[in-house]
């Protein structure tokens, strides 16, 4: 039997609000199947808001993984897909790595103030 799981259920496996997943059903990254009032989950849409999550988790925005899924639709072998998604994470490494790069900086320079300032105390 193929997993198909209610509004309620959807927002509970997935740990999202109601009013986020509402957001990708309005923009069209989710398109659940409708019984009247109800709205029920497949396997198709619960594999894209995996993606869609993972997607976030690692800081894409909305838009960069439409388009990328939208590519999945032209293409259900999957090629242009894969090949866009390369592009896409090497790019968001880069990203990645100078916010790192900021950060790292950012955190020695406060580790130094703080020992400066304790310095200054103990005097």
């Amino acid at each position: 039997m193929t997993e198909r799981l209610d509004f309620k259920q959807m927002c509970a496996r997935f740990e999202v609000t109601p009013r986020t997943l509402r957001h990708y059903e309005y923009i069209e990254l989710l398109t659940p199947e409708r019984e009247g009032r109800a709205r029920f989950y497949g396997p198709r849409e619960i594999a894209r808001m995996t993606l869609i999550l993972r997607g976030r988790k690692f800081g894409f925005s909305l838009e960069e993984i439409r388009q990328w899924l939208e590519l999945y639709d032209a293409d259900p072998e999957g090629r242009t897909q894969k090949l866009r998604w390369i592009e896409l994470a090497e790019s968001q490494l880069a990203e990645l790595a100078e916010r790192r790069r900021h950060m790292d900086e950012a955190i020695d320079e406060l580790s130094a103030l703080r020992d400066a300032v304790r310095e200054d105390l103990g005097s």
